[in-house]
């Protein structure tokens, strides 16, 4: 049996962390729209998986995947989508995910569009 509800309410989330992150892009704040691009692809994988009412731990969205698999639900270059925002989860907000400099310096329009899927 599927949760509808559990489903809809990380749906939500995932939504409106979207929207968050075109937002981010529109103020150019690309490395927090890379982050919260991946946080909201995260949160939609979360929202099938507990829909199904598998448990979903973790924040790489590549691993949520693979949970996933046992149900054939895995299309196209999806795995590889999430690779792309997975890349985003640390280094968009941690100044020490680099040598010298902070995440905003590393992060431009074309990281963006990328991590949006535009």
């Amino acid at each position: 049996m599927f949760d509808r509800e559990e489903f809809d309410r990380w749906m939500a989330q995932a939504s409106d962390t979207l929207n968050s992150a075109r937002q981010d892009y529109s103020n150019k704040s690309y490395n927090w729209c890379c982050f919260k691009a991946q946080q909201s692809g995260e949160y939609a994988v979360k929202a099938l998986l507990k829909g199904l009412g598998v448990s979903a731990y973790g924040h790489s969205i590549v691993k949520l995947l693979i949970d996933m698999e046992t149900y054939n639900l895995i299309k196209g270059d999806l795995v590889s989508c999430a690779r792309t925002l997975d890349r985003h989860y640390v280094p968009a907000r941690y100044p020490d995910a680099f040598t010298e400099g902070s995440p905003f310096e590393f992060y431009d329009d074309g990281t963006a569009v990328e991590a949006l899927g535009r």
